[in-house]
């Protein structure tokens, strides 16, 4: 990664997006590592997440690392999903986030050196070159290794820098029980959150926690 120790930083993470891209590389991603790997590497000024909440369910998957990152370091942004019938009947759900990005990018870019996004949506081509025309450099961080790429190539051929999440899987991998089959033949981490449990998708678009 290709930063400058003055350089004022900020994270804009598509929590959906980034948690689809780690999912189809096979890892899950510790939150607290990858909030000290870009606090090393300049000054970082902001992490912001972004995602969608079921607010009408007893339990909703995500809460728990909603939470956990608001209480570390995180600027959480949220807005509630919205429930709509498609032309077949199927009952969908509906929570996207782009509007929010894209404003308080459009907002922090005076204040910045250098954004890294987390994403792979080419939605934000335009938006990573309006911030470039401010004098903003931007790192675009998702993949090309998994079967079909996550990044769309209009948004990779825009970013100052493209990095693909797979080579920071060792910097921010975070730890299965030695048990779970997904730990089967890995090389171990660093481990760095407690009572962990995994979780399983419950909605389309919705996705599951990485709990704390």
């Amino acid at each position: 990664m290709n930063f400058y120790p003055q350089e004022r930083i900020a994270l804009f993470i598509d929590g959906a997006n980034l948690y689809a891209t780690a999912r189809a590389l096979g890892f899950d991603i510790d939150y607290k590592r990858l909030l000290e790997l870009y606090s090393q590497k300049a000054k970082l000024i902001r992490a912001f997440y972004y995602t969608a909440l079921i607010e009408d369910q007893d339990y909703s998957p995500i809460r728990p690392l909603v939470d956990w990152l608001d209480y570390n370091g995180y600027t959480m942004v949220t807005k509630p999903t919205k429930e709509f019938t498609d032309a077949s009947g199927r009952r969908k759900i509906k929570g996207n986030m782009d509007i929010e990005l894209a404003i308080d990018m459009m907002e922090m870019a005076p204040h910045l050196d250098h954004i890294v996004l987390f994403s792979g949506d080419g939605d934000f081509r335009r938006l990573v070159e309006a911030v470039q025309r401010k004098g903003v450099r931007v790192t675009v961080v998702s993949t090309v290794r998994s079967q079909p790429s996550m990044i769309a190539d209009e948004l990779r051929r825009q970013g100052d820098l493209f990095v693909d999440l797979v080579d920071l899987q060792e910097q921010i991998e975070r730890a299965l029980p030695p048990d779970h089959p997904r730990a089967r033949g890995r090389r171990p981490v660093v481990e760095t959150y407690e009572d962990e449990e995994d979780e399983e998708d419950e909605e389309e678009e919705h996705y599951e926690s990485h709990p704390v």
